[in-house]
């Protein structure tokens, strides 16, 4: 008899990519190199529901870590996309323009909104991993 083993991902494996670093603001970025991905998390995209519009940034525009990305509209409010790191716009999800929906169905997919060529990539080491943003979350929800 063959036993069966599987192993049961939990709502957190789904929700906090492993590969992925955290921002107390709710986005995330994915790193490789100095290029940064960045866009918002399942739970923050939960907590503003439907998304109807983006306010992308402009390529070759420097941000600041902890300050606004971007903005996002909803049906239920207007709220700032924070930046995880310090860097220049090298790219940005011209398809949210159009659909910015899919920002609510793959936050961690196709929903990205940009590409930063960070200036300081130790400034990934403030953020925080999967595990210690789910329990930040429970610490928020309480």
């Amino acid at each position: 008899m063959i036993e069966i083993h599987t192993v049961k991902k939990t709502k957190e494996d789904i929700m906090n990519p492993e590969s992925l670093k955290y921002h107390k603001e709710h986005t995330w970025v994915k790193a490789s190199g100095k290029k940064a991905t960045i866009g918002i998390t399942e739970h923050a995209q939960e907590a503003l529901g439907d998304i109807v519009f983006i306010d992308l940034p402009e390529v070759e525009t420097t941000v600041e870590a902890n300050s606004e990305l971007s903005e996002i509209e909803s049906t239920k409010a207007t709220s700032s996309v924070i930046s995880p790191v310090s860097g220049t716009v090298i790219e940005v999800n011209e398809e949210l323009s159009e659909s910015p929906e899919i920002i609510n169905e793959e936050p961690y997919g196709k929903g990205w909104i940009a590409i930063l060529e960070m200036d300081d990539v130790s400034e990934l080491e403030d953020l925080m991993d999967a595990s210690e943003y789910g329990s930040y979350l429970e610490e928020e929800a309480k």
